[in-house]
Order: structure tokens, then C-alpha cells, then sequence
């Protein structure tokens, strides 16, 4: 680990260390009664949390909690090259319950200058300790221990850089709640025809002559239309990371995906004369109002930054441990918990996001269903004859489709190292 600042604040300390070297002469003894009427902090302070007040849990295993203190603010600014805490043991060989490249903490800031500049400020640090029997020396037993701070303020990056691979968390074990977010993404254009989705587009169009205007229905199986384009806003809901070894994350919400412009081929069979009357068309549209639910399979390597300023800690326990204060249970080996809810920035995919046909085939139906209830116009001879329809806005407010999504790289995760030059990492 490289540490680039520690300081450590107190006007206690400072007090303390200058009356090291004060003049006897000025030293005066004190009453009993005198000292009572005294007023001091200590720098660090010892409490003890019996069993019967800790969580039930642990209560009924009769563990208690001492905790070292101090009363302190420190500031930090530490990169390290890799942390690799609890790889093999009771958890099972071949991995690792922490294993994290390029991590760096620093004060909160977007730029390589603000970084390496500012430090992260730790909140009154603790170590504190986990012991079964507390009340009997001849079974007394350490289970585990804590290092943790009542808060951390500043920045925590992962990872070398925010790329189109995953970086940074191979693996965790730890608690961390995170908050709701938004975005902003955009589909891919492609193509949406049968071969892609197996389904026809059934429908009817208004054929008019005079003051007639007959429907005729009509079915397809070769059509080709081009899809653009189309802005979605994003809506996630808030999650809890909390397992051992985790590599992945599930997110889910939901996207109202805006104005969808289609063009291209359809050729139809009409439904008279036996389906012998044929159409070919050039069509074009635009399709609102459609509406995704979203489940995100997300790498953590894909997370990069993290806002702290929440209680944090870092613990080891030889079996599941609620400590004081924690919002859930620490289980069993290396443990990294982030007790507040945090805020990962807007999640806006920095790519395109992919149409898939499983996803076209949960449209088809609906599109049918309203050009059946709501058909073009155009006059007989068009209808039957012309080169071009125009389908006009097929609204589809009551249409949700199931939109899942993988390792999406998140603009808003990128971040300046904390370094100056150019190194990404040092």
C-alpha cells in the first residue's frame, strides 16, 4: 500500500504532546474534588458492549463487542495495487472473499489534481473486537475483529479505467445498499422482419371511395422494416449488495422508450377474394408510448466509483457476526460494508443499447391489435395500388416488454486517477 497522507487532528494531541516538555513549575496538583470539577476528551476511548445489549443473535451466543476508539478525525490518501483478503480457507479454495485491482481512495474529486491533492477524512476510527464468553477467562474466545470509522468522507475508485471490459472488483464479499438512480439510454437500429421474429403483422386499412370507406383487412408474412434510433429513459431501482464472493449484481426498473421511427417493406395478403389481392408497400411510422421492464446482470467490474460519506468497515470473523450498529450480518471471512445507502451517479449506458429478437416478438402483436383497431386511410386505388402507406403513430401505452440487459459500461462511473502525469494507476 502506498500513503501518500495521514494526519491526525486533535487539539487533545497537540495538548498532550506540549505538556510533555512543559516546566514543572507550571504544573499544579489537584484535589479529588478539584479534578471532579474538570472537563476533558481523550484522545482514544475503550467502551464495552455486554451481550445482553447487543443484537439477539448475538446475544444468544454470548458475544460481546469491545471497541477502541479514537476520538480524531484522519485524513487519507491511499492507492493500492492489489487487495486480496481471504483467498482459500473455510470459504472454499480457488478464490477469494476480496479481491480487488487499482483501488484508491482520495477526497472527492474529478480531476487527477483534485485527487492526489485531497485526501479522504475518516470520522473518529475504531478497532473493534468480537468475544464469545466475555465474562469467563477460561472460555473467553476472539471470533472476530473490525476496522472501521463512525464516517468516510471522500472518493473510493476501482479499477485502472471505466472500458467496455470489467475492472477492478473481481470479487466481494460485503453489504452495500445502492440508492434509486436515472439515465438516459439509445437502442441500436436494426431490422424487424418475420425471419427475426416468426410472427405476422395482421391489420386493416380504411380503402375510401367517395363517401365509402370500406376495411380490408390484411395479413403478412415478408415484411422488413427499418427500426431507428430511439432515446429510452432509464429508471433503477435502488438495490442490497450482500453476499459472500459476489462478482455480479442484479439491478432491475423500468424505461419509457420515447417516439420509435419505423420505415420499409410490407407485402400483405388482403382478405378477400380469397386472400388473392396482394399489397406492396412501402410503409412508414413511429411507434410511442411502449414501455420496458429492465433487469440489469451487471459485473462489478463494470462499478468504478463510489461517493463516500457513510460508516465503513473492513472485518474478519470466523463466523457470522452482527456487529454494533451494522445494517446486516457480516458473514463468515474477510468483510467490507458500506452501512449508508450510496449514490453510483446516473446510469447511462455509454453504448447503444441491442434490440433483440426476443424483444420484437413481444411488440408484433400489439402493433397488430392497434392497426387492427385504429387503420390507415388512403383511397381505394392506393390502398390497392399505390407505392406507399403511411401507418402514422401507433400508440402503445398499455405495452410493456421484458428488456434484459448485461454488463452495461456506465458513463458516469468513469473517473481521473489518483495520479499526476499520465499513469493510470501508481
Amino acid at each position: 500500500m502506498t500513503t501518500q497522507r495521514l494526519v491526525i487532528s486533535s487539539a487533545l494531541l497537540t495538548l498532550a504532546i506540549g505538556s510533555t516538555y512543559a516546566d514543572d513549575s507550571t504544573l499544579k496538583s489537584l484535589s479529588d474534588s478539584e479534578l471532579s470539577e474538570v472537563q476533558g476528551q481523550a484522545l482514544m476511548n475503550l467502551t464495552y458492549t455486554d451481550p445482553s445489549k447487543a443484537n439477539s443473535s448475538m446475544a444468544s451466543q454470548n458475544i460481546g463487542f469491545y471497541k477502541l476508539g479514537m476520538e480524531a478525525d484522519v485524513e487519507l490518501n491511499a492507492n493500492i495495487k492489489k487487495l486480496q483478503l481471504g483467498c482459500g480457507g473455510v470459504n472454499g479454495a480457488g478464490g477469494c472473499d476480496i479481491d480487488i485491482d487499482n483501488l484508491s481512495l482520495s477526497g472527492i474529486s474529478d480531476t487527477r489534481e483534485g485527487r492526489v491533492g485531497s485526501s479522504a477524512k475518516l470520522t473518529n476510527p475504531f478497532v473493534e473486537f468480537a468475544i464469545k464468553n466475555p465474562n469467563s477467562a477460561s472460555t473467553r474466545e476472539l471470533m472476530g475483529f473490525r476496522l472501521s470509522a463512525e464516517k468516510v468522507l471522500g472518493m473510493l475508485t476501482l479499477g485502472e479505467e471505466n472500458t467496455d471490459k470489467p475492472n477492478g472488483i473481481n470479487s466481494l464479499s460485503g453489504y452495500m445498499k445502492i440508492k434509486d438512480t436515472t439515465g438516459v439510454g439509445y437502442t441500436q437500429p436494426r431490422t424487424m422482419s418475420y425471419a427475426d421474429t416468426g410472427m405476422k403483422i395482421n391489420g386493416n386499412v380504411k380503402a375510401c371511395v367517395l363517401f365509402l370507406c370500406p376495411t380490408l383487412g390484411f395479413d403478412s408474412n415478408n415484411y422488413s422494416l427499418n427500426l431507428d434510433s430511439a432515446s429510452a429513459d432509464i429508471f433503477i431501482n435502488g438495490t442490497t449488495v450482500n453476499g459472500r464472493r459476489m462478482n455480479s449484481v442484479q439491478l432491475d426498473g423500468y424505461a419509457n422508450i420515447n417516439q420509435l421511427n419505423f420505415s420499409g417493406d410490407l407485402n400483405a395478403s388482403i382478405s378477400i377474394l380469397l386472400g388473392l389481392l396482394k399489397l406492396q408497400k412501402k410503409v412508414d411510422g413511429n411507434i410511442t408510448g411502449l414501455k420496458a421492464d429492465i433487469k440489469v446482470d451487471e459485473n462489478l467490474g463494470y462499478i468504478h466509483k463510489l461517493k463516500l460519506n457513510n460508516p465503513f468497515s473492513l472485518s474478519m470473523q470466523k463466523q457470522d457476526i452482527f456487529w454494533n450498529g451494522a445494517a446486516a450480518t457480516a458473514q463468515r471471512g474477510w468483510w467490507l460494508a458500506v452501512e449508508d445507502p450510496i449514490d453510483i451517479g446516473n446510469v447511462n449506458p455509454s453504448k447503444k443499447i441491442d434490440i433483440t429478437n426476443d424483444v420484437l416478438k413481444q411488440v408484433v402483436n400489439p402493433i397488430s391489435n392497434y392497426i387492427q383497431r385504429n387503420p390507415p386511410t388512403c383511397s381505394i386505388l392506393d390502398c390497392l395500388f399505390g407505392d406507399s402507406l403511411t401507418v402514422g403513430n401507433v400508440d402503445l401505452p398499455n405495452t410493456r416488454v421484458d428488456f434484459p440487459l448485461k454488463n452495461l459500461q456506465l458513463q458516469n462511473q468513469t473517473f481521473a486517477p489518483n495520479c499526476y502525469g499520465t499513469l493510470k494507476f501508481c
